[in-house]
């Protein structure tokens, strides 16, 4: 079901400073910046490889206001890990294949992602205690 590990989110306070931190020390470059107003935050994918599945990144996230889910992650346990997200070749097939064994959905259909790829995610409480997102990769013509 799982192509690679499509990208680690890390919530932060500070967008511009975390891009910084983590391209000077491991010397990864920003491919993708957008403000996701839906999810109430700025973004900015940093490419980490590629593998035979796809590409992998950070996605540093910095929250649009206080109440937003990101927001209140970082009130609540401050910066650093917030989801990972699997690369799937078809999000809508996964999570239908994942709701069937009981996992609760917090999508009930795909929505926008991160470069023009199709994203849900699903409940923590139902995945370990860790936030889980399924990525579907933009085709090229889509992005």
């Amino acid at each position: 079901m799982f192509l690679r590990i499509d990208h680690i989110g890390i919530a932060c306070n500070d967008l511009e400073e975390k891009i910084a931190l983590f391209s000077g020390l491991f010397d990864l470059t920003v491919v993708a910046r957008e403000v996701n107003e839906e999810q109430g935050v700025k973004e900015a994918m940093l490419h980490v490889a590629d593998g035979e599945g796809g590409g992998s990144y950070i996605q540093l996230l910095e929250p649009l206001s206080a109440d937003s889910p990101v927001g209140k992650f970082l009130a609540k346990r401050g910066e650093g890990v917030h989801h990972v997200a699997f690369g799937v070749p078809d999000v809508a097939g996964a999570m239908e294949q994942i709701g069937a064994k009981g996992v609760r959905l917090l999508d009930e259909r795909p929505r926008h992602g991160s470069m023009g790829s199709s994203i849900a995610f699903l409940h923590p409480k139902d995945v370990g205690g860790m936030l889980t997102e399924l990525v579907q990769t933009a085709r090229p013509e889509e992005m």
